[in-house]
């Protein structure tokens, strides 16, 4: 019995590389090709590809099956996430299975463990410098940890993110000591000059994506006389794509990962993969190859497993990451919308959709191929104005005036601003300015407590509120960030410890607020109304189907500027789903709604009927909509 079934898993395994071959063997080819040991890296491949399923527990090749058969399980309305570091939630790995009840109420079918492969010591950008890929954090639990943290979650109908950082290793990884030993071998996996002549002139179009703690991409070792690249710190040393081991030792791990349990890879700092001279070095033609190779053998030996790819680039550069041209429908299923994100704050500092409007009509497909959005109102980190001069330009504005103005809005600079913020990396040469902050801070609340205004405070819940029902409805799956869903404040305290006061983005990386969450269904606190207000809305959205992520996602023209107007044009009629992102009351016109295909004016998001006066319907401050 065992010989036939490892016979019917050998057939398995051949039927899916013959499936992916196409996708996988091309893109090599191009990377690799040119190389005298390319037969040999091909035959090695091959080899991991096998081991990896041949190691693939049957449970989880029970779950490849049933992912093949349903493709689209990470499309459908029923998903969304949470995302949270695993020592601010729980505590540790064995405590976190006792706080799934609470995120099963909150509505949560997708988890985000927050970065906890095994760091370096001491600042490790958030846990993004791994120093080993096979090993689990050691303040948060052991690999086996994970791996009775997966099945738990998997029994329960939720699916399992963790991050595999792509783009570097911590300068503490076994590769690193090796290079730094002098073994040519290991030299060869991450970036390294014997001058500084090349780093010189690479530096000449790079962009510093830290330049207040870490400017420059290039580190210098004297001890071994070599210029490593070091794109973010001088702690992360950048690995050498072009180099086929490095494709090989990242599939291995990757897969590794995927035997463990987890669902979902959140493919890290992706954009800046390969190097090209005279370029950026972010989102060159080889990283999507090289993306979508990496797909290609999930799908040959852990076609359970989905990838998000993180690049927070611009729209032009943000959808290639979901497969575009020939890369269409076989790269990313997941990338974050960022512009979503962006624009959302911007209206509301504006209380103006017109530009956020012209941005998701002008760059972003009504559907995609095998693919959907992460969008989300915070994460772990800044928020950079991605706001590009022709897109605002385009709406008469000046892009660095309005980048400016933002910055200022939501630092709490600007006369009138609600808002509560921190500078991230000032750019003194551009004058861009990132900020860090909750969203609950970021919304008003933070302001509006400290004042004693309650209306202010009222308006920032509102406009939290009508935040999660926009990413809950745009198309993809919504994520919410730990605390959010109770409007958790900015934690100030990070300014105290040595590793995080340099860095504002501790500000909204506060511990989840326990106490809180215990009087989340009984007390009319802010936290208490956040909590019901989120889990309304993603009840709702799991019981609304047209919300699945394929269905086409419309930006249209509103009739006034204060409101967004989004239609999902499901096969079983269309939601229109409005937004109001004004303190001040709108009518809109009935005859407007009818031409957009609304035809019962009943709100799935309320599940009750709206009414119209006079041929128009009234639109709260801070409404939210799901007309159907």
């Amino acid at each position: 019995m065992a010989r036939k079934a490892s016979s019917q898993d050998d057939e398995i395994f051949d039927l899916r590389l013959a499936r992916s071959a196409p996708d996988l063997w091309p893109m090599l080819e191009a990377l690799y090709g040119h190389r005298a040991d390319y037969a040999s890296f091909r035959d090695r491949l091959l080899e991991v590809l096998r081991a990896a399923w041949a190691a693939r527990p049957a449970d989880l090749k029970r779950l490849d099956l049933q992912r093949d058969l349903e493709p689209d399980w990470f499309q459908r309305a029923d998903r969304a996430g949470y995302v949270f570091y695993i020592d601010r939630f729980a505590g540790t790995l064995r405590d976190l299975p006792k706080k799934l009840d609470y995120l099963a109420d909150l509505g949560i079918s997708y988890v985000h463990l927050m970065p906890c492969l095994k760091p370096r010591p001491g600042d490790s950008d958030g846990g993004y410098s791994v120093m080993d890929y096979r090993a689990i954090n050691p303040a948060y639990g052991t690999m086996r940890d994970l791996k009775t943290v997966a099945g738990k979650l998997r029994a329960r109908g939720m699916n399992l993110c963790v991050d595999l950082v792509l783009n570097h290793t911590a300068k503490e990884h076994a590769w690193a000591e090796a290079a730094r030993a002098g073994d040519p071998q290991y030299q060869d996996y991450y970036l390294m000059y014997d001058s500084p002549d090349l780093p010189k002139r690479f530096e000449e179009t790079l962009v510093e994506v830290f330049p207040d703690n870490a400017p420059g991409s290039f580190t210098h070792y004297p001890d071994i006389g070599k210029w490593v690249w070091t794109t973010f710190n001088e702690h992360q040393w950048d690995l050498n794509w072009a180099n086929p081991a490095v494709f090989l030792e990242i599939t291995d791990i990757m897969l590794f990962l995927a035997n463990q349990g987890v669902d979902v890879l959140r493919l890290d700092a992706v954009a800046f993969m390969w190097k090209r001279m005279g370029t950026r070095c972010q989102s060159e033609p080889e990283v999507h190859m090289l993306l979508q190779a990496l797909r290609a053998c999930s799908r040959i030996a852990a076609p359970a497993v989905i990838h998000l790819e993180e690049a927070i680039v611009s729209p032009a550069e943000m959808l290639p990451y979901l497969g575009r041209g020939q890369h269409d429908g076989r790269e990313g299923n997941l990338a974050y919308h960022n512009s979503l994100m962006v624009q959302f704050w911007g209206a509301l500092a504006t209380r103006d959709t017109r530009l956020m409007t012209h941005v998701l009509r002008s760059h972003f497909p009504a559907t995609l191929t095998n693919a959907t959005y992460a969008t989300y109102l915070r994460c772990h980190d800044d928020i950079g104005w991605a706001i590009t001069d022709e897109d605002a330009a385009a709406l008469g504005l000046s892009g660095p005036a309005h980048r400016a103005y933002l910055s200022a809005f939501y630092e709490g600079d600007f006369p009138g601003s609600f808002a509560q913020g921190a500078p991230f990396q000032v750019n003194e040469a551009t004058g861009d300015k990132r900020i860090s902050g909750s969203l609950a801070a970021l919304a008003g609340l933070e302001r509006a407590l400290a004042t004693g205004d309650m209306l202010a405070a009222e308006y920032a819940l509102q406009r939290i509120l009508l935040g999660h029902a926009l990413i809950a409805s745009f198309g993809g799956i919504p994520l919410i960030y730990m605390g959010d869903e109770l409007a958790m404040l900015n934690d100030h305290s990070y300014l105290d410890q040595p590793d995080h006061a340099h860095d504002s983005r501790w500000l909204h990386r506060p511990r989840m607020d326990w106490a809180a969450a215990a009087t989340r269904h009984s007390a009319d606190t802010h936290a208490a109304r956040c909590f019901r207000g989120v889990q309304h809305i993603l009840r709702r959205r799991a019981a609304t189907p047209a919300l699945h992520g394929a269905t086409p996602t419309e930006v249209l023209e509103a009739p006034l500027p204060g409101i967004l107007a989004v239609a999902r044009r499901a096969p079983t009629g269309v939601v229109l789903c409005l937004f109001n992102v004004t303190e001040r009351w709108q009518n809109l016109p009935v005859v407007w709604l009818r031409d957009q295909g609304v035809t019962r004016f009943h709100d799935a998001l309320s599940d009750a009927p709206v009414t119209d006066h006079d041929g128009q319907i009234v639109l709260p401050p801070h409404a939210r909509v799901w007309l159907l």
